[in-house]
């Protein structure tokens, strides 16, 4: 647990004390359980056990308290510990008339109730904390992340201006695994598979993706149709992305093509321009595709 700012009571330090003095009665018990309780247990075996528990409890409790730069999560832990205390059967040798138990639930039931306000503070300021941490994570991610997409975004130019298509193409597929990695898809680079290549993989919301690239004209039926038999004819489960920069021809879509979906060059430049994340953009086409059918709908109709 984290440590906190926030003083103990004098009236909690005072029940801790008479707790621990009473729920074992035997020293080398209380001693063992101590033991187990404080992550710096040094501290217990430098005690003088000798004197009475209520003086080992004093003094253990003092010095703790007077080094809270050290044990400020064990005083929390054996706070939280002795107020959970509920087996008294270490007592009932020595408890005829049942009367140690009686004082020693007593004890701990007072202090619970003078640190149960402590201990709600230090739960709220944990949870603000982790709150706060995970924003701020949160914001350090979402900066990092339109810090690399302007990064993209330079490059994307770049490449835009290259005359040589293939040159071009081969530039499009290594600025597609730089953006597929940056949103942590796993991608894969270009291979080939039984003599086919194969443009790229990645794997997005528990699926396989190949990836198909095309920047030299628009893509028309024969082209999806190869690409979809590619991924049909590959992996069982696996789907298609065809980015195809220029767009389609009027004629490209056949009603049979169903195991891929189609991002074009305005999908990249909203996703360069910010206006929509990689993996909503994926996942938007991916819904859209499973309701209507439709592989390929722009960006701004989805």
């Amino acid at each position: 647990m984290s440590s906190t700012n926030k003083k103990f009571s004098p009236n909690s330090v005072v029940a801790i004390k008479e707790a621990l003095s009473l729920i074992y009665w035997k020293r080398e018990d209380l001693r063992d359980y101590l033991k187990v309780v404080i992550e710096n247990s040094a501290i217990v075996g430098t005690l003088n056990w000798e004197l009475t528990k209520k003086e080992c409890v004093k003094e253990l409790i003092e010095r703790m308290l007077n080094r809270r730069d050290i044990y400020e999560n064990d005083l929390m832990n054996l706070f939280i510990a002795v107020s959970d205390f509920n087996d008294f059967s270490n007592l009932d040798y020595w408890d005829a008339d049942g009367s140690k138990r009686k004082r020693a639930e007593s004890a701990v039931a007072r202090l619970r109730e003078t640190t149960k306000g402590h201990f709600q503070i230090t739960k709220e300021q944990e949870e603000a904390k982790k709150r706060r941490e995970d924003a701020e994570r949160e914001i350090a991610k979402s900066k990092s992340l339109a810090d690399d997409i302007a990064i993209l975004k330079k490059s994307f130019d770049e490449l835009s201006l290259l005359k040589n298509k293939q040159e071009r193409g081969f530039a499009l597929e290594k600025f597609l695994n730089n953006l597929f990695a940056l949103y942590e898809l796993d991608p894969k680079g270009a291979f080939k598979i039984s003599g086919e290549q194969i443009d790229g993989a990645f794997t997005y919301d528990g699926t396989d993706y190949l990836l198909e690239a095309k920047w030299s004209k628009q893509v028309d039926r024969g082209d999806l149709a190869i690409f979809c038999h590619k991924v049909e004819t590959k992996f069982k489960n696996a789907a298609g992305l065809l980015v195809t920069i220029d767009g389609l021809t009027p004629e490209a879509i056949d009603p049979l093509f169903k195991s891929i979906i189609i991002m074009d060059g305005l999908d990249i430049v909203a996703i360069l321009d910010n206006r929509i994340k990689l993996t909503d953009l994926l996942y938007k086409k991916r819904r859209k595709a499973s309701e209507t059918g439709k592989i390929y709908v722009k960006y701004q109709d989805l």
